[in-house]
Order: structure tokens, then sequence, then C-alpha cells
């Protein structure tokens, strides 16, 4: 398979607990930055995908999680500023992020993979688009599978992940296989 593109959640599956960290305190797990590495050089892009509604609090800024992203080495950074109740076409569930980096970068969505940690945002905006969809088991996906699996129901993972390092040898494994 030809994948064009990853895209990555950042709270419980870069690094933290699933909770808002401001970016000066936060910190990748070990495997975090090798994962991403690995991409690289798999020739890869890797867009970071995050809904920050702490930005519209003032409690961050953009600038504060592009640098972040910029220091892990992503190509580039898709950021949901706004709460959950605005109207905005961005806040996962909803596809904005992932259609504004497929118009940017040209990107044939279905041939992009979504790995993030929560079922009911980061599965379903992918499967709106028809991306290819990993679970990591990290920050909120023990609790995505379990006790919060009703509000994704409809969809399935194409692969549950230990975390993001498991899911990237995955995705690697299904890129070199291309036949």
């Amino acid at each position: 398979m030809n994948i064009e593109a990853v895209f990555i959640d950042r709270d419980g599956t870069i690094g933290g607990t699933g909770h808002f960290i401001h970016p000066e305190e936060f910190t990748p797990y070990l495997f975090s930055k090798e994962a991403i590495r690995l991409l690289k050089d798999h020739h890869i892009r890797t867009f970071a995908c995050t809904n920050q509604h702490r930005i519209s609090r003032g409690e961050a800024t953009l600038d504060d999680f592009y640098k972040e992203f910029q220091s892990y080495e992503f190509d580039d950074a898709f950021i949901c500023p706004h709460r959950s109740g605005d109207d905005c076409h961005c806040h996962k569930p909803k596809p904005g992020m992932l259609l504004e980096a497929s118009k940017k970068y040209h990107l044939d969505l279905t041939k992009t993979v979504f790995i993030g940690d929560v079922g009911s945002t980061d599965m379903l905006a992918a499967h709106a688009v028809g991306a290819m969809k990993i679970l990591v088991l990290t920050g909120w996906g023990r609790g995505s599978l379990a006790q919060y699996r009703d509000s994704w129901s409809d969809i399935d993972p194409d692969y549950v992940a230990e975390n993001l390092l498991d899911a990237v040898r995955w995705i690697i494994r299904k890129h070199e296989d291309k036949g």
C-alpha cells in the first residue's frame, strides 16, 4: 500500500496522559521521536493533528504548539483551537483538519493513516475521509475500546497498537507491501 501521509494525535498518542499539558511541560513517550523518525526514514510525510481548545481559553498559543511539533520534526501541524461546542469544521471528529491537509498537500486521504487514542474523535475523523485508522492503547485508548466504545461502535480500527511505535512499525510493513 502506498501511504502518502500519517496523521498523529498529540495528547495520549505522542505523550502525556490524554489531558492537556502545555507544550513547555509536555513530554513525549520515550519511543515517540523514534516512531516519527522511522516514518521520515521511509519517506512518509507526518502531520500532527490535534484538538487544543485551551488555545481559545488563552492557556497556550498556536505558536506554542507549532514550535513543539517542529521540534519533533513533523512536516506540518493541523491544530483546532476551538471548543467542542463551537461551530467550526475542524474540531475532531469533524474532518476539517484532514481536508485542509489534503488540499494543502494534494493528498488522497484514502491513502493516509490516522493514529490516535480516542475512538470518538480520532477514529471518527479518519473514518469520515476514508483514512486507515489505528487506535493506540496509550492515553485514552484502553477506555476507547471499553467503557467509551459505544460512542464510536459503528466503526472498527484497522489496527489496535500498543503504542505509537507499534503503530508505525505496522504502517511501515503495510507501506513496504505495495503489491
